[in-house]
């Protein structure tokens, strides 16, 4: 199994980026896709989710109208358009992938893509 996360920069306040995270090994349409970060010193939090089925889809309030989640089935790959960045968006943003495998929760990690907002 690996989620590979790509896109991440420094980029000013106000600015864009799109975040990547390509999988394989596993049943990809089977599986919630998540991203989560983690900025020093603060626990890891829920950042945007995407259902498995039906592409439902939550999010922080604090990224609530700036962040988009999709998921490209074709491609294995989900992304984040994150908009109108902020300082307080600076963190480390990882992929997750949550299914259920014969009854028992499964629970796939990237490892990480440095995001910093900053001018």
């Amino acid at each position: 199994v690996q989620l590979v996360e790509s896109g991440g920069a420094l980029v000013q306040p106000g600015g864009s980026l799109r975040l990547s995270c390509a999988a394989s090994g596993f049943t990809f349409r089977s599986y919630a896709m998540s991203w989560y970060r983690q900025a020093p010193g603060v626990e890891r939090e829920l950042v945007a989710r995407i259902a498995n089925v039906g592409g439902g889809t939550n999010y922080a309030d604090s990224v609530k109208g700036r962040f988009t989640i999709s998921r490209d089935h074709a491609k294995n790959t989900v992304y984040l358009q994150m908009n109108s960045l902020k300082p307080e968006d600076t963190a480390v943003y990882y992929c997750n992938a949550a299914g259920y495998v014969l009854g028992s929760r499964r629970d796939y990690w990237g490892q990480g893509t440095q995001v910093t907002v900053s001018s």
